[in-house]
């Protein structure tokens, strides 16, 4: 053990990517959960306080940072007692990783305290035990950004094999934030269980498409490859105005976008930051009119995951 306290910062994340069904994700910069733990004296995870959410369970095996914390002891063989405090500056049921970032920065956070006893990968992995208690699926599209920063691919999950991928520079995201809560689950279960092969086909080579923009930094490819035949079509009739903001946001200069995460957020990625600007005016001119309450965030991306912040 090297502090008895941390705090730790974990950033709010955009998963699938529009065509990276469960396998994509990117951060964002400035916006995310904090997590502080101290040690106690007793052994164990208590969760003493959650800031800026409520309904949230204190119960560690029910809430995400807690059973991160509870099994991050438990391979360690560790009787070091951890309380908890969350403060929460992503929604639940945002589409903008809410959970991750508070089972990345729990992962990130007993890690230390325990004298970084495990890899990058295994912060991954933990951390997808929070996604499980969340969503009741351990996706990695969300907390692997969230840990390793950076545009992250998930090539598979068995085994776990993560590749972080280029992040150009003047890559920007705006994202809209509608005042719906929309269950992870609930989207899911939309879902189509098959797909024609001509359309796997077609997102296969928007995946490839994307990923190659990203290397050659080559944002006109990236926003051409930002189109989702699979998931998005069903998704989407629940986010109110979603086909409009996409419309305005591209008219804008956005490269492309879509669904953030399983929604209600959007996002579009734009080259520069003056065009994420004019997309967030795009996005208040068609939501203001609807009567429905938002918030914006407009953010470069970040090139650095979860971190200490004190």
């Amino acid at each position: 053990m090297t502090n008895n306290k941390i705090k730790v910062f974990a950033p709010a994340t955009i998963a699938n990517v529009t065509c990276g069904f469960d396998i994509l994700g990117f951060p964002l910069d400035g916006v995310g959960d904090e997590v502080i733990v101290r040690t106690m004296n007793e052994p164990g995870v208590k969760i003493v306080a959650i800031h800026g959410a409520e309904g949230l369970p204190l119960d560690p095996n029910k809430n995400v940072s807690g059973k991160v914390a509870l099994e991050m002891l438990k391979e360690a063989k560790s009787d070091l007692g951890i309380e908890m405090e969350l403060v929460k500056g992503i929604h639940p049921g945002s589409g903008m990783g809410s959970s991750a970032s508070s089972s990345a920065g729990a992962a990130f956070a007993v890690n230390e305290l325990l004298g970084q006893p495990f890899n990058e990968k295994d912060l991954v992995r933990f951390a997808m035990e929070g996604e499980r208690v969340a969503s009741g699926v351990p996706h990695a599209d969300n907390v692997a950004p969230a840990v390793m920063g950076g545009f992250t691919l998930v090539r598979s999950y068995d085994p776990l094999d993560l590749i972080k991928l280029s992040t150009p520079a003047d890559l920007w995201c705006t994202v809209i934030h509608p005042q719906l809560q929309l269950k992870t689950e609930m989207s899911r279960n939309l879902l189509r269980k098959q797909i024609p092969l001509k359309t796997a086909v077609q997102q296969w080579g928007n995946v490839a498409g994307l990923v190659a923009g990203l290397y050659k930094e080559d944002y006109d490819l990236i926003g051409r490859s930002l189109i989702d035949v699979v998931a998005e079509p069903s998704r989407s009739i629940l986010i109110p105005g979603f086909k409009e903001l996409k419309e305005a946001a591209i008219q804008a200069g956005g490269l492309g976008g879509g669904i953030a995460g399983s929604g209600p957020s959007v996002y579009i990625l734009s080259k520069g930051e003056e065009t994420a600007r004019k997309v967030e005016k795009a996005f208040e001119e068609v939501y203001t009119p609807t009567g429905i309450k938002f918030n914006i965030y407009v953010s470069r991306l970040a090139s650095t995951g979860a971190r200490i912040i004190e």
